[in-house]
């Protein structure tokens, strides 16, 4: 399962109503750091396709969504649980603590 793509116009639908976990990758083109993370983000969507939802938000092309959820470094991951903020990791972080949000 591919990675999606969130914007302003379907976060709202299909991050905050989504039914399960949802796990949102804030990053940049320009960001070092996140083009190191998005692999590993790619992966554990790949292994968790049936746990959650995995998509990233462009921080240059959605500044409005990194602001309303108070993203200041990047790559920030959020996982979102019933529509909430459920857990918050800043950084590059490996898979494992992507895995120990879903627990």
């Amino acid at each position: 399962m591919a990675v999606k793509t969130f914007t302003q116009e379907n976060f709202d639908q299909e991050v905050l109503g989504a039914q399960g976990p949802v796990l949102v990758d804030f990053w940049a083109s320009w960001c070092g750091p996140c083009r190191m993370f998005a692999p590993i983000v790619d992966e554990f969507a790949g292994e968790h396709q049936a746990d959650v939802v995995v998509g990233k938000v462009n921080i240059d092309e959605e500044p409005d969504l990194a602001a309303r959820y108070g993203v200041m470094s990047i790559p920030t991951a959020i996982l979102y649980k019933n529509g909430e903020v459920a857990a918050t990791l800043v950084g590059v972080q490996p898979k494992e603590n992507l895995e120990a949000l879903l627990k």
